[in-house]
């Protein structure tokens, strides 16, 4: 399936202002607000959270599946898609970040 019909089965945002994602030492290592261009990746970070909100390699590999075709273009052009990047990262070096929404 396409990104776009990926992103329509996600749980909305609209109640979010954004997330952020903390790495083991508490450090904010990235900010995804809910604006144009960052509102997809939102509902996905969003909806790779697990109970515990927590985003690992497991939910990392299911994230690039949600973004199908943007994962090809991302592996192709390291930079152009950063929240992919940042995934593709998380599975290569392991680790998790706790995730902390941002209510709107």
């Amino acid at each position: 399936m396409a990104f776009s019909d990926n992103l329509q089965q996600l749980p909305p945002v609209s109640h979010l202002a954004g997330l952020q994602l903390i790495d083991a030492s508490g450090t904010v290592v990235a900010t995804i607000e809910n604006k144009p261009g960052q509102a997809g990746s939102l509902a996905v970070y969003a909806s790779l959270a697990d109970a515990s909100s927590i985003i690992d390699a497991d939910a990392a590999s299911r994230g690039l599946d949600i973004y199908a075709e943007h994962t090809v273009d991302a592996k192709d052009n390291p930079g152009k898609h950063p929240n992919i990047d940042r995934l593709m990262t998380l599975i290569a070096e392991g680790g998790q970040w706790q995730v902390k929404l941002l209510p709107a």
